[in-house]
């Protein structure tokens, strides 16, 4: 499939781009800026103003959030068909986090003005913002729970089983998360050292809850338990 016809279906399958007519989906196609980043690449740096928003057309990139000792904190992976930047073309606030291409990344950039010509005049579109506004919240929710757990083997038990349950593949075997992280993503995903989340995952290779596959990619076995939680 040509590289354009792709990322226009990718843009049809995003709520807020089906919502549009489609004569108004061919046009904001036709003029949105298409980039490329190498991975590794910075994409937006945290507190910087960027007037854009942000649509994945291939390859996955990082969130994070840069601690006062340095060591990086992922908080979200996106992948192809997610979106961000959002929050500071509806805020005009600074960018609260850096974004960083895990891998070869094509990326679509829809300018402010465009996006209040399209997006902020259109009631559907608006209702899907607050949808997707509402599972960003529910997604920083859920990394503060995880982070408060004290321990290490319950807090990557807690990334694991949430990663999959966004990205899992269903597998008879269990859930495969799609791409490949490695032990040191897992580690600045966790808040954890890349030693402990080593020893972690061989342990739970041992126990036959998780498999490492050929493609590095994690599959999570129907007999991995889930991560307990206080009350």
């Amino acid at each position: 499939m040509h590289e354009s016809t792709s990322n226009r279906k990718t843009l049809e399958h995003i709520p807020i781009f089906s919502c549009l007519r489609a004569s108004e989906q061919r046009n904001l196609y036709q003029i949105i800026t298409e980039k490329k980043y190498k991975k590794g690449s910075i994409i937006l740096m945290e507190d910087d103003s960027k007037n854009y928003m942000y649509v994945i057309f291939s390859g996955k990139i990082k969130v994070v959030r840069t601690n006062p000792d340095g060591k990086e904190q992922i908080l979200v992976i996106r992948k192809k068909g997610d979106f961000f930047g959002e929050m500071t073309l509806l805020d005009g606030k600074s960018q609260p986090a850096s974004i960083i291409a895990m891998e070869d990344a094509t990326v679509g950039l829809i300018s402010k003005k465009d996006f209040e010509r399209y997006f902020m005049k259109n009631e559907n579109v608006l209702k899907e913002i607050i949808t997707m506004l509402c599972e960003r919240l529910r997604e920083s929710w859920m990394m503060l729970r995880v982070l408060s757990l004290s321990d290490a083997e319950t807090r990557l038990r807690a990334v694991l089983a949430y990663i999959s349950s966004i990205y899992g593949i269903k597998d008879k075997r269990g859930l495969i998360i799609p791409f490949k992280l490695t032990h040191k993503d897992i580690a600045d995903y966790a808040a954890l050292t890349r030693e402990t989340v080593s020893r972690l995952l061989a342990r739970l290779s041992q126990s036959d809850e998780i498999e490492i596959l050929e493609n590095k990619s994690i599959l999570i076995k129907s007999s991995f338990e889930q991560p307990r939680y206080d009350s």
